[in-house]
């Protein structure tokens, strides 16, 4: 038997072990890399000489009603990222309304701050008196 024919027997083998729930060389898990471990080949294997048998597999996996186990770690990173994209949504709307609300502060304090230093500029002959605390009884 050639080398290639092995392979392609091999590969055969460990798709009808892992689909049908006994792997004995894998996780059993639904993915071209537990096929190939299950078929004790390289993974280069069934992504390069035996691309049919990669999108048989595929295929008898659907046919089940399964996902591969490939598409489900997908499909969960996706739900992940829709809610991590919605929080920073949320975060943004947030920040944005706080921006606001500061260079609106910063303008005030900017007025004040002229008035102040008008304040000082202008000459002022006034002399204050500055309160003073009682001493407390001895």
């Amino acid at each position: 038997m050639t080398p290639v024919l092995d392979e392609r027997g091999r590969i055969r083998a460990a798709m009808d072990r892992i689909l049908a729930g006994m792997p004995e060389h894998s996780n059993g898990a639904l993915t071209i890399v537990a096929l190939a471990q299950e078929a004790q080949l390289p993974r280069n294997a069934l992504t390069q000489r035996h691309l049919d048998l990669k999108n048989e597999f595929y295929a008898k996996v659907r046919e089940r009603g399964q996902i591969p186990d490939s598409e489900r770690r997908l499909r969960q990173q996706i739900v992940k990222l829709k809610e991590l994209r919605a929080n920073d949504k949320a975060e943004i709307a947030q920040l944005q309304a706080d921006r606001e609300g500061l260079v609106r502060i910063v303008h005030q304090l900017t007025v004040e701050n002229r008035q102040l230093r008008a304040e000082l500029a202008a000459p002022d002959n006034r002399v204050r008196v500055l309160p003073t605390q009682p001493h407390p009884t001895r």
